[in-house]
């Protein structure tokens, strides 16, 4: 981004429970550039580097900002039910319990070695496999296979993560190589083979595919490598797709995630795309809990309440209405599985959980967002009259709570006086066209739940409008961002500018 006389970032965090640890970093941070006040539930993050400081960074050059800026802040969280908060009918439930032991896991890594990996997404897709594999413990247990037209295993079988295989496996992924075409089906099905013949009772099994194209050789159909997918899987263990690049089928993906119990991310082709790998892979790299159910005696018009599996570092949010809003009869209960053990966390007076009250708008504007965001998930898995159900229920909340989504459209207006220039939305399957000299290209973005993210990037999530704010246009030389996170645990927030 062209360096700009008034340039300012402003982050404004507040949370219910104390903020516990904070940090600032990235490489528009280097050296310690940002300002930061605090207290015990609100965290102000100010960024607002002069002409000369923009091109002096670590991640600056003569263009001036390139990079992000990473805020990694914890609350503080116990082992009990979580945190519940209660308006006028409407509840959201925060469940993030601390101090249970790590469950071992069997991680199957699918990388995609096809032509079209060639370059820079190969030797950073290299780097981060090698970095991820340094970090897995030794009671985990690891599979890789790389594929293009076939598929080439590692090994047969996984194999325990001790010093001697983590490195002969680290050998291995710095001699990968790019070539062929793209084999997803055979890929997947040999992956999903591995691991449902090495199941462990006490432990977490996941697998994950990174690709950056569409299946272009062996079965090409999409309709039958989901079906063949959800047939191997058979609701084991879940699926995680990372996309590579605007070139991928990012919906093929995501449907074949969702209908596996996991989710798809996207891997934007910037020069952080290694760590984007390596920051996913943080997200489900300790398993905390399996087969999670959230229980709601009292309770109605729920979100999603049933979860595979609970990461250490993130977060269970659930939200719905008390039925009759009555408390006395609310009764919320929490039951998982922990290796071996069945826990199960409930409090006995559920009333005392639900003391403390957020604004009404607040709780059903979250309560909403969640609905809306599973009903474009489910629209995706459904066809017919059912598909058209969910994407009429998506929309009817969505404008009535003002939500931007993939059935809704933002109106931004032009200040007077002003030229801005737009950048459009890329299209799936298709590079970005380069922004013009001057332009700001910014996501704010946060692992757990994308809240808000530019048109400079893909179609976002769902924007909260009255969370976010953006003020100042994409070429004007102010710029300032505002959030308030509402995701408890360890949450980051990244701002990326180009």
């Amino acid at each position: 981004m062209q360096p700009v006389n008034d340039f300012k970032i402003d982050v404004s965090i507040s949370e219910q429970p104390d903020i516990i640890h904070w940090k600032v970093k990235g490489g528009i941070n280097s050296p310690n550039l940002a300002t930061i006040s605090e207290s015990h539930k609100e965290l102000v993050v100010s960024f607002s580097p002069t002409v000369e400081q923009q091109t002096n960074c670590t991640a600056c050059g003569e263009d001036g900002l390139n990079g992000n800026l990473v805020i990694v802040y914890e609350v503080f969280r116990d082992d009990s039910l979580g945190d519940l908060k209660k308006s006028d009918g409407y509840f959201v439930h925060h469940f993030a319990p601390s101090g249970l032991p790590r469950i071992p896991k069997n991680v199957i890594f699918l990388i995609d070695q096809s032509g079209s990996m060639h370059g820079r997404k190969m030797l950073q897709t290299r780097a981060a496999l090698v970095h991820i594999l340094a970090d897995l413990a030794t009671d985990d247990y690891f599979g890789l296979i790389t594929f293009n037209h076939g598929i080439k295993p590692w090994k047969r079988e996984l194999v325990q993560a001790d010093e001697h295989n983590v490195g002969i496996a680290k050998a291995f992924a710095r001699e990968i190589k790019d070539g062929g075409s793209t084999n997803i089906n055979s890929a997947v099905l040999e992956g999903a083979r591995m691991l449902n013949e090495n199941l462990r009772d006490d432990s977490a099994s996941i697998l994950i595919l990174l690709t950056d194209g569409d299946p272009t050789t062996g079965e090409t159909n999409l309709e039958k490598i989901q079906q063949n997918v959800r047939e191997a899987i058979d609701q084991k263990f879940p699926l995680y797709c990372l996309g590579f690049g605007h070139d991928v089928n990012f919906e093929f993906l995501e449907k074949m995630s969702l209908e596996n119990n996991g989710v798809a991310r996207r891997i934007y082709d910037d020069s952080d795309a290694d760590l984007q790998l390596k920051g996913f892979y943080a997200e489900v790299a300790t398993p905390l809990l399996t087969d999670v159910l959230m229980i709601y005696e009292g309770g109605d018009n729920l979100t999603r309440t049933n979860f595979n599996q609970y990461y250490n570092g993130s977060e269970i949010v659930v939200a719905g209405q008390i039925t009759d809003n009555s408390i006395e009869t609310f009764s919320p209960q929490v039951v998982a599985s922990s290796g071996n053990r069945r826990l199960e966390f409930s409090e006995r007076n559920a009333s005392i959980l639900l003391t403390e009250s957020m604004s009404e708008s607040n709780i059903r504007r979250l309560w909403a967002y969640l609905t809306v965001k599973q009903l474009l998930e489910k629209q995706l898995m459904l066809d017919g009259k059912e598909n058209e159900r969910a994407k009429i229920e998506a929309l009817e909340l969505s404008l009535k709570y003002g939500f931007v989504t993939p059935l809704t459209s933002m109106v931004v207006t032009k200040p007077p006086g002003e030229n801005p220039q737009v950048l459009h939305k890329p299209r799936e399957g298709k590079n970005p066209p380069p922004p013009p000299r001057g332009h700001g290209r910014r996501v704010l973005h946060n692992p757990l739940h994308s809240t808000f993210t530019s048109y400079a990037r893909s179609a976002p999530d769902l924007l909260l409008l009255s969370d976010s704010q953006i003020s100042g246009q994409m070429d004007y030389p102010r710029i300032s961002l505002r959030t308030q996170g509402r995701i408890r645990g360890k949450t980051y927030i990244y701002i990326y500018i180009y």
